[in-house]
């Protein structure tokens, strides 16, 4: 009978590449705390089955994140991804050894040279006077002289051997460690490849990486004497890395959503009360097995049946995919993320420093507002209300402000969404004179029976604007003051001027005058170009902020806070008065005041 020859098994081949030469990064997007890489390898294979090592991936990349697309007459098997443990460091080499034996010789004749100078010293010092011939002591200086000269060279010479040898031996030892600087690419990816014809084939790894980062930056720059739009942003973002690779001449895209994994909507536990009773005191030994039973059954019921939930496979498609570019438009995606393609290539190394690059210069519109509280401080801080009018999503950062030139501040700015609008302070305005005048305070009598005492103040603030007169523009100032707010049914305070209107609350003290609401968020007409309203009201449609129905109107007044809303023109001035009554029953002593 004859036996048919089993077929020979059909040799793996094998192809080796190291990641940062064989292959170049064709995208990098960097998110917060994190990078997502793209690398492209082109290599030949062979009919049948292929198994590709790629060595000198960085250690620090997430290798749930690592997948692999290709291009080609190819299928993708199987892919894994291991850390390469480093070969044992060998201590020894025949050119140490010889090192080591050439330094102990010499350490041994630098010892045998100085005894010998030791001994030289110690003849001189023992030879006397009355035992040598005056004749001969010439002779025995020059002879010592000179015996202790080559001496000295012998130990100089043998101390330069000496430092030469150990130089060596620690380059020797050196070269026995093996290359440094490589630590952080310590990952190797293994691929099955099984290639239907012999030809080149592309594969893109894609995986994320830790220790790489961005950050936005903002240079503001305001100039006073434009009419229209008179902010000029850059957009700026500092990127850092320290994965291990260097990103060399790779188009770079910044994204602003960060990415979650494993966060979903907590739970609410149920919530019960009982009566409290206490805990009757049980002996050490029972308390301590009933804890560990206790600790065991909380132990069981986290861990879920059938023990962890088994890793999800990966699950690799046969047929051809195109790998993916990027475009580096600068795109905005709602107001969720937004994704910024630097144009052009750029370098960012693996040395942790930042390296700022600009997304964009923006040309926006701002309502620009000088706000002082001269209770607390009489300087008048100028500030902008800027309208994000852009398609870009600007992140929170840091902004180096710098007004008509000159530097000011360094600001913060918010997440601002597109067409959203965020305040900018910007310095204090010296050419704005606010005069806080001492106040003044007036006490009578009032009633005939029940005898109270009001104490009525008054507060004069002057407003003047010293801009040169040929400046067309009138400014709007806000300043802010406050009444004394009672805490005591007893006191009462009302404000007489301005005469801003206060809700009127019921018994059980609710407001019981929807129209009173309305009539309290309206401002108060105090003069020309100057209106008074409860400080927040002011948001609403007079400086082009928030919406009336936006307001919290209930809250308006609670706290005392009101402010007055000046147009004033160059070298104009205005006059303000804020005047209060505090009312008390005879005799009471009223503190606050």
């Amino acid at each position: 009978m004859t036996m048919d020859t089993p077929p020979a098994f059909q040799a793996v081949n094998t192809i080796d590449l190291v990641s940062i030469k064989d292959s170049k990064i064709i995208n990098v997007s960097v998110y917060s705390g994190r990078a997502e890489i793209t690398r492209l390898f082109k290599f030949s294979v062979k009919t049948g089955q292929n198994q590709l090592n790629i060595v000198g991936l960085p250690r620090v990349l997430d290798k749930e994140s690592f997948r692999v697309e290709g291009r080609g007459a190819a299928t993708i098997h199987d892919v894994t991804v291991a850390t390469i443990a480093p070969p044992p460091i060998p201590t020894t080499s025949p050119t140490l050894k010889s090192l080591l034996s050439k330094k102990k010789q010499d350490e041994k004749a630098l010892a045998r040279v100085q005894k010998s100078l030791n001994s030289l010293e110690t003849y001189l010092t023992s030879v006397k006077a009355e035992h040598l011939d005056v004749s001969k002591l010439q002779e025995v200086v020059r002879q010592y002289d000179t015996t202790a000269g080559q001496l000295d060279e012998k130990v100089t010479e043998l101390e330069k051997q000496l430092k030469e040898t150990d130089e060596a031996i620690a380059e020797e030892r050196k070269k026995l460690a093996g290359p440094t600087g490589n630590e952080k690419l310590n990952l190797k990816a293994t691929i099955g490849v099984f290639a239907d014809i012999e030809g080149e084939v592309k594969i893109a790894l894609i995986y994320a990486v830790s220790c790489a980062t961005w950050s936005a930056g903002y240079d503001i720059r305001v100039d006073m004497q434009a009419q229209d739009k008179p902010i000029s942003l850059i957009y700026k973002a500092s990127i850092t890395q320290s994965t291990g690779e260097d990103w060399d001449d790779v188009p770079l895209t910044l994204e602003t959503a960060t990415p979650t994994f494993g966060v979903g909507v907590p739970a609410l536990t149920p919530w019960t009360l009982s009566v409290y009773r206490p805990v009757v005191p049980v002996r050490s030994a029972i308390r301590s097995k009933s804890v560990g039973m206790a600790r065991s059954m909380m132990a069981m019921a986290v861990m879920p049946p059938g023990g962890p939930p088994p890793a999800q496979p990966v699950v690799w498609e046969s047929e051809e995919s195109d790998i993916q570019y990027r475009g580096l438009q600068v795109s905005s995606k709602g107001n969720v993320s937004a994704t910024f393609g630097v144009p052009g290539l750029i370098s960012i190394p693996s040395d942790g420093e930042g390296h700022n690059v600009t997304i964009v210069k923006l040309t926006l519109e701002a309502d620009m507002s000088w706000v002082c509280v001269p209770k607390k401080d009489s300087r008048v801080h100028l500030r902008a209300k800027i309208k994000n009018a852009s398609e870009y999503t600007l992140l929170a950062g840091t902004a180096s402000v710098y007004v008509d030139g000159s530097f000011i501040s360094k600001s913060d700015v918010p997440p601002v969404s597109p067409d959203e609008s965020f305040d900018c302070p910007l310095g204090l305005d010296p050419s704005i004179r606010v005069t806080y005048h001492p106040r003044s305070k007036k006490t009578s009598q009032s009633g005939f029976y029940n005898k109270s005492t009001v104490h009525t103040y008054t507060q004069r603030i002057t407003v003047h604007n010293t801009k040169s007169s040929g400046t067309p523009d009138t400014l709007k100032i806000k300043v802010v003051d406050q009444v004394p707010v009672s805490e005591d049914s007893t006191i009462n305070v009302k404000l007489v001027q301005p005469a801003l209107v206060l809700p009127s609350l019921d018994v059980s003290g609710t407001v019981s005058s929807v129209a009173g609401l309305g009539e309290k968020a309206k401002p108060v007409k105090v003069s020309s170009g100057v209106v008074a309203v409860w400080d927040g009201a002011d948001e609403g449609g007079l400086s082009g902020g928030q919406g009336q129905d936006d307001l919290d109107v209930e809250s308006l007044g609670k706290e005392g806070r009101l402010c007055w809303i000046c147009s004033i023109a160059p070298q104009g001035k205005v006059g303000l008065a804020l005047q209060w009554e505090v009312s008390a029953p005879l005799g009471t002593n009223i503190s606050g005041l």
